[in-house]
């Protein structure tokens, strides 16, 4: 075989190689992605058991909870959107369990009429999922003081500004006070299938043109 047929074919192969790589890499990602889904789906749908003394962020995300206590009052507002229902806030309460621990509870959603509803202090059992969101990047704007609007849940941003402890309740069921709850969801980004599929069709793509420059080598020595 001839240097003129060896070097493109290993420059063929390899790359194939490697974009064969990169796809069986996304497809194990997607198999890891699956199991996360699978396990915050399960902890979401368990039985719930009382707040934790110590939440871990990690190992506590998504735990069911119910709690007994009472809405303090302050909140904060978090400015959304609803398919279907438009724009609105979702309603960030300040709430003291029997216990005196003090926690964010993710109360749901309140169109845009409704931000300044009163939503007096009362007692009222919550159930819910404990949750860490990260609505907030380096592109969120910092809180409108001034008309208490906020952009993404920053949980300890949030615990500073009404007095509770870095940890948030959302909601599975209406709480009152015309709020919607909003239950947690097991969110992940997962576009590794999508992914997969496409290093694959390049590969082939890449093998389709090698083969096709290698018999127009040949035609030309024949």
């Amino acid at each position: 075989m001839s240097r003129r047929i060896i070097l493109p074919l290993l420059f063929g192969l390899v790359g194939a190689a490697i974009l064969i790589g990169l796809g069986t890499w996304q497809v194990q990602r997607l198999q890891w992605k699956e199991g996360l889904i699978a396990t915050a789906e399960a902890k979401i749908a368990m039985p719930a058991v009382a707040l934790p003394a110590q939440p871990d962020p990690v190992a506590d995300r998504y735990l069911s909870v119910t709690v007994q206590g009472r809405f303090l009052g302050p909140e904060a507002h978090v400015l959304t959107s609803i398919q279907g229902q438009g724009p609105g806030f979702l309603v960030i309460a300040a709430y003291q369990t029997d216990d005196g621990r003090r926690i964010l509870v993710d109360r749901g959603f309140v169109p845009e009429t409704a931000k300044t509803a009163p939503r007096p202090p009362r007692e009222v059992a919550v159930t819910g999922n404990l949750n860490w969101p990260d609505d907030v990047n380096s592109a969120t704007p910092p809180p409108d003081k001034g008309r208490g609007i906020w952009f993404g849940r920053d949980v300890a941003a949030m615990a500073s500004a009404l007095g509770t402890e870095p940890l948030m309740l959302i909601a599975r069921s209406d709480t009152g006070d015309g709020v919607q709850a909003q239950p947690v969801s097991a969110t992940f980004r997962n576009d590794h299938l999508g992914y997969a599929i496409t290093w694959f069709s390049l590969a082939v793509v890449w093998l389709g043109m090698t083969v096709s420059y290698l018999w127009r080598i040949r035609r030309r020595n024949v």
